[in-house]
């Protein structure tokens, strides 16, 4: 199910919210039972074979973690968490990566071996991060005694389920299971459907526009002018930066409504002054979960230099992988790498580049490399970059500026006129986006401490009216396909 539709917006999100809140009156376990029955819902909304999926992954993680809380003896307990996690990244890789593989290897053995064409379930490479991320808590005696309902609620809580934050237990358990929790915040609510608004607003009113016109271009990138391709290239950045914000404000907007305040994930990445601070501040739960789970348990910086930037290369490469089966994601994520390595052997000399061409160069070198990040293939990535520089300077062509038509305005526009009308609505949307992306304060910076004032409630009731409005053309978030 998507937040940006009508049956969530208006049927499922006020279902689950009141039903939620009036069982905790008559029974927390009741309350629980219904949170994960709407949980389980709304994630098999488009599939229901989804349901035995994460259902069998719950039922198993739960199992070791009980053995692994029983065990006493260290080095069985090792031999537990290591198959818990060996069982996760192998359900993990039949789903998401076997077809990859088996591609992989026809390449490269000239083999003609039969894709199993295999549906990825979603949200997958989330909910089975957050498990190990508990089971190798549990085994570091961190985790306390939870019952089955309650760790199936917090694996399954469907604001973070599809595309994060990937949440540890002790960031959500103890919010979770806290009686005061369980009472309608009438302060929280307001903030929380402020903040969704805000977000279903990035996603809705900038994102999926820039995404038709960005789809549109990718069709035909072997026409395109320079100009085109420029704005291809921006204009997926864009893309991605407003649908993967959007996506974040809506699922700390909703866990606030449940007084569930999840972990911050997305901190204006391209705010960043380097590459370093980019990875602070984009993903920031997956980047705390490599770090965590891969990067220090391989030695982190504690093992010289060569070794710290071996790791780096190690987690880059896992985090390039992560996202897509797909040999443009792991180039992506070994650039990635590389820079970051970079950045620390020469971090005397990048710290004193001026913050705001710090900025500017972070903001290029991103901006190129999703490139590779977004294209079908190199051949297609590299396309796009000869256009740049082969296309010519042409106005955009029709297909591309009609995503930004606002219908309102555009009919009272005809023949060339519209047409040029068109053109300056593409600029005002590129230069309000990028004045938000750079300039804007974020929820992380006191935008959603104060309380909602009377205008502000006015103004969020006429952006979420607007959105509803413009459900015409739903589409998923970028980050379900990881």
């Amino acid at each position: 199910m998507l937040f940006n539709s009508y049956v969530f917006l208006l049927f499922f999100l006020p279902l689950c919210v009141s039903g939620y809140f009036l069982f905790n009156r008559i029974n927390d376990v009741v309350a629980n039972v219904y949170l994960l029955g709407m949980s389980l819902w709304f994630y098999s909304y488009f599939n229901v074979s989804y349901i035995a999926i994460i259902l069998s992954s719950v039922l198993i993680n739960y199992i070791f973690y009980r053995l692994i809380k029983k065990i006493d003896k260290c080095g069985l307990k090792k031999i537990m968490m290591i198959t818990a996690v060996i069982i996760n990244l192998g359900i993990l890789a039949w789903f998401k990566y076997m077809d990859f593989f088996i591609s992989s290897f026809n390449t490269l053995f000239k083999q003609d071996m039969t894709l199993l064409k295999i549906i990825l379930p979603l949200g997958i490479s989330f909910f089975t991060f957050q498990q190990i991320s508990f089971i190798a808590d549990t085994y570091k005696g961190e985790v306390g005694e939870y019952d089955l309902i309650t760790y199936a609620c917090y694996v399954t809580f469907f604001p973070q389920l599809i595309a994060g934050p990937i949440v540890s237990h002790d960031e959500f358990i103890p919010q979770f299971i806290k009686k005061d929790n369980r009472q309608i915040n009438y302060d929280n609510l307001t903030k929380g459907v402020y903040l969704f608004t805000l977000g279903l607003a990035k996603k809705v009113l900038i994102a999926d526009i820039f995404g038709v016109a960005v789809d549109t271009a990718y069709g035909m990138v072997k026409s395109l002018s320079s100009t085109a391709a420029l704005f291809t290239i921006l204009g997926y950045s864009i893309q991605l930066y407003f649908d993967f914000s959007g996506y974040c404000d809506m699922a700390l907007g909703i866990g606030k409504i449940f007084n569930i305040e999840l972990p911050p994930n997305f901190n204006s990445p391209y705010k960043a002054h380097n590459i370093k601070e980019f990875w602070d501040r984009w993903h920031m739960t997956l980047t705390r979960f490599f770090t965590r789970y891969v990067y220090i348990p391989l030695g982190g910086n504690k093992k010289g230099k060569v070794r710290t930037y071996i790791n780096i290369m190690i987690v880059f490469f896992l985090s390039g992988l992560w996202h897509g089966a797909d040999w443009t994601f792991v180039f992506w994520g070994v650039c990635h790498g590389l820079l970051l390595v970079m950045y620390r052997v020469l971090k005397k000399y990048f710290d004193r580049i001026p913050q705001v061409i710090g900025t500017l160069f972070t903001f290029v070198l991103v901006n190129i490399l999703w490139v590779f990040f977004r294209s079908p293939s190199f051949k297609t990535a590299f396309r796009l970059f000869g256009r740049v520089f082969k296309g010519g300077l042409k106005l955009l062509p029709e297909t591309i500026t009609a995503a930004f038509e606002l219908p309102e305005i555009s009919s009272l526009f005809v023949g060339k006129y519209r047409f040029y009308f068109n053109h300056i609505i593409v600029v005002i949307y590129i230069i309000l986006s990028l004045g938000i992306v750079f300039f804007s304060r974020n929820n992380y910076e006191g935008r959603t401490d104060r309380s909602i004032t009377v205008p502000k409630a006015i103004g969020t009731g006429i952006l979420l009216a607007w959105c509803v409005l413009s459900f015409e053309n739903v589409s998923a978030f970028l980050y379900f396909n990881f």
